[in-house]
């Protein structure tokens, strides 16, 4: 098929692109990679079953509105109270926000999106760096999102190459202890799963 035939056929697409407003500035939003997506859909799996049954809800790339001049779109979020969540998008702070770290989003997902969500009160803030297989998770404690842990997945191959009580300090960082719930711990290995 010529490259003019396949242009017209995602015309129709043009207009579902996905735009963030930070501060009232638009940001254009790339699509993710598949590496990026296999992170995103494994973690909102694992707190998709954690969730089912519980009172709060996991969303996957939903819009998020905190104020008129920002309006993200979240990788994933996790929201408790059910009155912020409308037909199309949260109204309000999420209570958990998992950003997955790319290229073109890096700059604003750790700084001015950071930010906002400290501002307006979201309790739990997840950077997820899917190519160091990283997650640096954020606790809102005194109005302030401060970092409570960096996690790491390492390989068999890396595990092998370390003393034993750097071993044990790396295996520590396998599991991520959500704070919003007292029984739900993250297995960074089931985050990183091909």
């Amino acid at each position: 098929m010529p490259a003019t035939q396949k242009e017209s056929e995602w015309k129709p697409f043009k207009d579902k692109r996905k735009i963030e407003y930070i501060d009232g500035q638009a940001y254009l939003m790339a699509p993710a990679g598949t590496w990026h997506n296999t992170v995103g859909g494994n973690i909102h799996y694992i707190l998709q079953r954690y969730l089912r049954g519980k009172h709060c809800r996991v969303f996957y790339e939903t819009k998020v509105v905190f104020d008129e001049e920002n309006r993200f779109i979240p990788d994933l979020m996790v929201v408790c109270d059910r009155s912020k969540i409308k037909e199309s998008f949260v109204d309000g702070a999420p209570d958990l926000v998992v950003e997955i770290l790319s290229s073109s989003t890096r700059k604003n997902d750790i700084g001015r999106k950071k930010e906002i969500y400290e501002k307006y009160g979201v309790r739990e803030y997840w950077i997820v760096n899917p190519r160091e297989k990283t997650i640096d998770a954020y606790i809102l404690r005194d109005g302030r999102l401060v970092i409570d842990g960096s996690y790491h997945s390492y390989t068999d191959a890396e595990l092998e190459g370390m003393e034993e009580d750097e071993k044990a300090e790396a295996m520590s960082q396998f599991s991520l202890k959500v704070s919003l719930y007292d029984d739900l711990v993250v297995d960074l290995y089931e985050v990183f799963e091909e």
